[in-house]
């Protein structure tokens, strides 16, 4: 029986919904996390648990934006894009269109996306656990991964789709403030690169097969897999999925380093004129690397300062206090390199000078002197009574095991989180932050109060 293929997808949600919640009732946060290395230098980590009918997996490779070259601009992230395009003829098996693809995935009740940040490029696939459906999802998705066709057509669609999208998104405070402020914060980094039409004009198909043929390779891979699997069945399906990529001795030679962000050495204050109701407002800096021993006393201490929503110190001091903002924000974006640490809000044109001084001066009170024992507690209370949350899906799961294998953290990371989130100290945090973070050399950005 024809059955639509929105219908079909729906149905595929709705089981996927009802299996959430039949583990969030059982998630608990003890399952053991495996790792093991493939003959083809594949690293493996794997989450098993019978919670769900259900087996995810992401597989990421060392081929994020860092590694673009700066005249291309966007080109991991378009790459990743296409790789869902379609796929070339192979042997006995067929090439297949988008369309197709799509087909062939609501059929199976799966899904499957590829993607590309600034550190790494990955691959997700969501399948039931039943033996028939469950191999052939992998299979679908070994040949996604390994035989994307990249068609030429297709892409000059995308591209012209994608520089629609810029333009417009040119056109907003948001993005005009966002891009200001990486160039300022990153400099000539890779992490502030800004995909333009320009940068767009010099990607073509045949530059995309050469970066996916050099970067994405099975001894580069670290796979990620939870559910309904044994050790042998995930080695199996890690083997499987990574199969139709090319292989070879010299694939995996050392990658180029890429530079870390550059510390900044004095104040910047940038103003942008736009005819806009609200002025943007971003102050930062470089922040720190997820490698660093000061991860959890910042985590911790950034649910304090502007983390925390409602009980956040900015929160209180620009909107409950002054009414400068309707919400304030502070957060840190660690990653392979120093990822940006910034102060977000959006405020009247007219009040953007008091609110960028009251932020400031919030910032330079808590690096200076640390939260109180109070705010402490209650950050505690909140961040280690919610860490079960981050837990309770197969999904959710997936990405924690995913953060360890990427982040190279110990594979009883999860099991001790508790336990080191409650050793910190006031001081801990205190000295973090002055580790990290400069007050008196922020850049600073403003978008709005006059008309362009």
């Amino acid at each position: 029986m024809f059955i639509p293929s929105d219908i079909r997808r729906l149905s595929r949600r709705t089981v996927l919904a009802v299996a959430t919640v039949v583990f969030a009732a059982g998630a608990h946060a003890a399952i053991p996390i495996q790792h093991w290395t493939l003959p083809s230098g594949a690293k493996v980590y794997l989450a098993a648990t019978n919670a769900l009918p259900i087996v995810d997996v992401q597989i990421d490779f060392d081929a994020g934006g860092r590694r673009d070259p700066p005249a291309q601009a966007g080109l991991a992230s378009v790459t990743a894009g296409m790789v869902e395009k379609g796929i070339r003829a192979s042997g006995s098996d067929p090439a297949m269109d988008q369309n197709a693809l799509g087909e062939a995935w609501a059929d199976l009740g799966a899904d499957f996306d590829a993607g590309a940040g600034s550190d790494r490029t990955s691959f997700t696939l969501r399948t039931l656990s039943k033996p028939e459906l469950l191999d052939k999802a992998v299979r679908l998705a070994a040949r996604e991964i390994g035989e994307p066709a990249f068609p030429e057509d297709v892409w000059k669609r995308e591209r012209e789709r994608i520089n629609a999208a810029i333009r417009e998104a040119n056109t907003k405070p948001a993005t005009i403030a966002e891009k200001a402020f990486s160039q300022a914060v990153y400099g000539t980094h890779p992490y502030g690169l800004d995909t333009t039409e320009a940068t767009l004009a010099q990607i073509d198909v045949a530059t995309m097969r050469q970066r996916y043929e050099q970067l994405i390779v099975p001894c580069r891979a670290k796979v990620s897999i939870v559910g309904a699997v044994t050790r042998e069945q995930a080695g199996e399906i890690a083997t499987a999925l990574l199969s139709r990529l090319p292989s070879s001795s010299s694939a995996c030679a050392e990658l180029p380093s890429v530079p870390e962000v550059t510390p900044l050495t004095a104040a910047k204050e940038e103003r942008i004129p736009h005819d806009s109701a609200q002025a943007h407002v971003i102050i930062g800096q470089p922040g720190y690397r997820r490698a660093d021993p000061d991860h959890f006393a910042l985590n911790l201490g950034n649910y304090v300062l502007g983390g925390g929503g409602f009980v956040s110190r900015l929160t209180e001091e620009v909107r409950e206090k002054r009414g400068l903002a309707y919400s304030v924000y502070s957060t840190f974006s660690p990653g392979l390199h120093a990822g940006a640490f910034r102060i977000g809000f959006q405020t009247r044109p007219d009040q953007a000078d008091e609110a960028v001084k009251v932020s400031r001066g919030v910032l330079a009170k808590f690096v200076a002197e640390g939260p109180t024992a109070a705010e402490l507690k209650a950050a505690k209370d909140n961040l280690i009574g919610g860490f079960p949350l981050l837990l309770d899906s197969n999904r959710k799961l997936l990405g924690n095991v995913a953060n360890i294998a990427w982040n190279d953290l110990p594979l009883d990371y999860l099991d001790t989180w508790t336990a080191r989130m409650n050793a910190i100290t006031a001081a801990d945090i205190k000295a973090a932050f002055a580790r990290k973070l400069q007050p008196e050399r922020m850049v600073t950005v403003v978008v709005g109060g006059g008309k362009p």
